[in-house]
């Protein structure tokens, strides 16, 4: 796909969109430049922030005596109500005792702190350590951690010992083999590999290298990114409040750095029972994971449908290598740290019709074209993955097919390509308190008519796509709620993303620290899908840290932002209660592509009662034609002038092409003054896409 700038700014990317492919540059500063060198095969991590500073040691042990427990690496406080309720206590690094060295804050994408939680992290070499106080009972850790690539690429592995107490509890074996990808879409996992698609733009270089004599040299590696994964363990018995967790890198790791971004905590439950069910083990399913228990299952099924029984997976390490074909089926574990379902990725010997060359452990509902599946009901167990590589062709997810009138709970879902992608036409499917973790590609994505249906109460963390979408490619999306989610470091695309449809609403998420070519909320008209019909309504959602840059057009996003590049966004759609705090760059952005801006508009979006705590640069920054309505925006710690608006660009002698209307009460602002100020309205002319950054000051109460 050849890529270009056109006047004052350049085509986005499309975003890579499973299971079919659709091509998306992923242009960013090399690794080089943003201080990512030496960390690719093992010495350790010295690196630029975009903003901030980084490199201070750690706290002393007695200054991290008091645990410091975060949502979102922010005070629970200022985020009341929002995101999903979990189990778990999280405590980032940098707040804990150390005698390694914070990293950050940096945003820079394609360097460790910009894709750490908060962004910052401890960095540890052999020797050092990182320790945490429990802030409550707890028999149960998850460590969200980087180690280096190996110099050729797949990973290396290396220990970290768990010590609680000062007694040693056990020893880890961190992975980068999940991790580190490199390079343009659809990414390689070779640090040394050239361009993979050479005709595209490249930012480092402002051109087309196909276009450009001679061809610009890349350095290598070229983009690192997706630096994180995360282990859980079982302590083996229950600690008190204020026991002590420290991990602890040995001598002789061949980790350079082990980078630490944070430890979750919780007191995990028993085991379920469940005695009046079809327990797979007594179809020969094995729990130590030695032999496949793919057939075990299935036939733990078939005899389950007979019997109206529900399918039980007692506590072990199930080994399943290919889907499992669920429908008119209710299977259950005995919770998600004690039943796993654990395979490899298998090349298949021939491509199958849907384009898949591999598969791989998942529980997918029958295809929409043979009726799909109905009445299913999973929950109580894990799912691991061993996807390393985006393939968009590959069905490699957690969960997939068709499942209508069903529901998916409690489930922990690592390591596949999505973790959730459903393909409609479907109907009244709920999927609740799940963790997702380490994904390829996005977290959970409605495909193609999913009405009805509910995403609620789930904790995603690390997606390489967006974290959570409707897709309305072909038919609509429709009456659909993605309320309660917590959304944490999406590495590529956004938080939650709304892709045309109607009737849907986004409610009580909270969504940080977006990294790179996308944000915390997205609005777009493109993929191919559907125009809004009907109602949006984004109400009361929380986005910490978004407002990114998007690396392709070289200017700065809004924590939520619309984008109108192959339809008009006219739908009636209600922005209300919404919070954006620490925003990036700008915290609403409202854009259409150079290329068709006197094609499509953006109409009919009103914003009521937001707050908007510190902004890089604006509070609006508007690139398209139409026109959008305010009513008691508050907004404080303004970096640049209120409004940036451009319009369409084209300057004309009446003012801009997009008009704000007041509807009152929107007060505050920054240095400039008011954020919307009278000589702002309602279209004056204030272009200016990259002013001066101010960082804000860290958000606090109103």
């Amino acid at each position: 796909m050849s890529r270009s700038i056109t006047g004052a700014a350049s085509s986005l990317p499309r975003r890579p969109t499973p299971p079919r492919r659709v091509a998306v540059t992923a242009a960013a500063v090399t690794a080089t430049a943003l201080g990512l060198t030496g960390f690719v095969g093992g010495t350790a991590f010295a690196g630029t922030a975009a903003h901030g500073s980084q490199g201070s040691h750690g706290q002393s042990a007695s200054a991290a005596s008091t645990p410091v427990v975060t949502r979102a690496a922010l005070d629970p406080s200022l985020v009341t109500g929002r995101g999903a309720t979990v189990g778990f206590a999280e405590q980032e690094a940098e707040n804990a005792a150390t005698n390694g060295t914070v990293i950050g804050t940096g945003t820079a994408a394609y360097t460790l702190p910009a894709e750490a939680s908060g962004r910052k992290a401890v960095s540890l070499t052999p020797g050092q350590y990182v320790e945490f106080t429990l802030p409550s009972a707890a028999n149960a850790i998850t460590v969200r951690y980087s180690i280096p690539d190996a110099p050729n690429g797949g990973g290396i592995t290396a220990p970290l010992n768990v010590s609680v107490n000062g007694q040693h509890n056990s020893t880890l074996t961190l992975t980068s083999q999940y991790a580190w990808l490199y390079n343009q879409y659809p990414f390689s996992n070779d640090p040394n590999a050239g361009l993979l698609q050479p005709d595209w733009w490249i930012t480092e270089c402002s051109c087309v290298p196909d276009q450009t004599t001679p061809t610009p040299v890349i350095n290598t590696p070229f983009r690192p990114n997706h630096f994180y994964d995360e282990q859980r363990l079982l302590l083996g018995r229950t600690y008190k409040a204020g026991d002590k967790i420290r991990l602890a890198v040995p001598a002789g790791s061949d980790a350079s750095a082990t980078v630490i971004d944070l430890l979750d905590s919780q007191l995990v439950a028993a085991p379920h029972v469940d005695l009046l069910a079809a327990n797979v083990l007594l179809f020969g399913a094995d729990p130590t994971g030695r032999r496949d228990s793919a057939d075990a299952i299935d036939k733990a099924i078939a005899f389950a449908k007979k019997t109206h029984l529900k399918v039980y997976i007692p506590p072990g390490t199930y080994q399943v290598n290919r889907h499992i074909i669920v429908d008119n089926v209710t299977i259950e574990g005995a919770g998600s740290w004690y039943t796993i379902i654990k395979g490899h990725q298998v090349t298949l010997s021939t491509p199958a019709p849907d384009g898949s060359i591999h598969t791989g452990v998942g529980f997918y509902g029958k295809d929409a074209s043979a009726g799909g599946s109905t009445n299913v009901h999973l929950s109580g167990f894990a799912i691991e993955g061993d996807v390393r590589e985006r393939i968009d062709t590959d069905q490699v997810n957690g969960i997939g097919g068709s499942l209508s009138n069903s529901t998916i709970d409690g489930l922990y879902i690592q390591h596949t390509k999505v973790g959730i992608w459903l393909d409609g036409p479907m109907t009244n499917l709920k999927i609740t308190n799940n963790q997702i973790a380490d994904q390829i590609a996005d977290g959970i994505n409605f495909h193609t008519g999913v009405t009805n249906s509910v995403i609620s109460n789930n904790f995603i963390r690390n997606t390489g796509d967006d974290s959570i979408a409707l897709w309305s490619e072909k038919t609509e999306d429709a009456n659909n709620t993605i309320d309660h989610n917590t959304v944490q470091t999406p590495v590529l695309a956004n938080g939650i993303a709304v892709y045309g449809g109607t009737d849907n609403t986004i409610s009580n998420n909270l969504i940080a620290d977006p990294i790179r070519e996308g944000s915390a909320i997205q609005v777009g008209s493109r993929f191919g899908s559907e125009a809004f019909t009907g109602n949006l309504w984004i109400t009361d959602n929380t986005t910490v840290r978004a407002g990114t840059y998007e690396l392709n057009w070289n200017i700065g996003l809004g924590a939520i932002w619309f984008y109108a590049l192959e339809k008009n966004i006219d739908a009636n759609i209600q922005v209300t209660g919404d919070n954006f705090l620490d925003n990036t760059y700008n915290a609403i952005m409202l854009v259409t592509d150079f290329p068709v801006k006197d094609q499509f508009s953006i109409t009919n979006v009103h914003f009521k009662d937001i707050k908007v705590d510190g902004t890089g640069t604006s509070v609006v920054s508007a690139r398209s034609a139409g026109g959008a309505t305010f009513q008691n925006v508050v907004a404080r710690n303004v970096g640049a002038v209120g409004v940036n608006n451009c319009g369409s660009f084209n300057f004309t002698s009446a003012g801009s092409e997009f008009a704000l209307t007041d509807l009152g009460g929107n007060t505050g602002g920054g240095t400039t003054g008011p954020w919307l100020a009278p000589w702002e309205l309602p279209n004056t002319i204030t272009c200016d896409d990259r002013p001066a950054v101010v960082v804000p000051p860290a958000p606090s109460p109103w």
